[in-house]
């Protein structure tokens, strides 16, 4: 638009001065001076491009740069998110090695270290908010935290409520880890 104008201001000028002057070498000299008066305005266009250019080259980067260090920040969030987990399940895996050394046949002694073992189990699962999933007798069967492997005649209990807790169940953080495993009434 603004090349437009400046073409039809400087047409607009040949034609005044020509009528003006009109003399052959005046003319010449108008349009020398509109040519280098153009040819000013292109260069001042071409150096505006070129930063144009450079500023979006340098965002580019940047955005590139970004989001390499939002990858390598998740994927160091991912591999390290459970180190603590396993620095405190270390502690766990070494009472019951020392557990099983225990040569002295003082089965109190080593129930107690057994017991102690559990207690610190059930503070690491705490900690990283890991939950049982523990259902009773004659509660209903909730296929979302409960596995049915088995089904029983009970005719003192309800159709599809639970019998008996095969094995527990977990949930971390309200999701399931493993469901509880139990026998249903039929």
């Amino acid at each position: 638009m603004e090349k437009q104008q400046t073409t039809q201001e400087s047409s607009e000028a040949i034609q005044n001065t020509a009528a003006e002057n009109q003399n052959p070498e005046n003319i010449t000299e108008v349009l020398e001076e509109i040519v280098q008066e153009e040819t000013n305005q292109v260069l001042k266009l071409e150096q505006e491009l070129a930063e144009l250019k450079d500023t979006n080259l340098r965002l580019i980067a940047e955005m590139q740069n970004t989001q390499r260090r939002g990858a390598e920040e998740t994927k160091k969030a991912r591999d390290y998110a459970i180190s603590n987990f396993a620095k405190e399940i270390i502690t766990v895996k070494d009472y019951l090695e020392m557990a099983l050394k225990d040569q002295s046949g003082n089965f109190e002694m080593l129930k107690m270290g057994v017991d102690l073992t559990l207690q610190q189990l059930i503070k690491v699962f705490e900690a990283h908010q890991i939950k049982d999933i523990n259902p009773q007798a004659k509660e209903k069967l909730d296929a979302n935290l409960h596995q049915a492997m088995s089904v029983v005649e009970e005719h003192e209990q309800e159709t599809n409520t639970i019998v008996s807790v095969m094995q527990k169940g977990y949930l971390l953080n309200g999701r399931v880890l493993r469901p509880a495993m139990v026998t249903v009434a039929k």
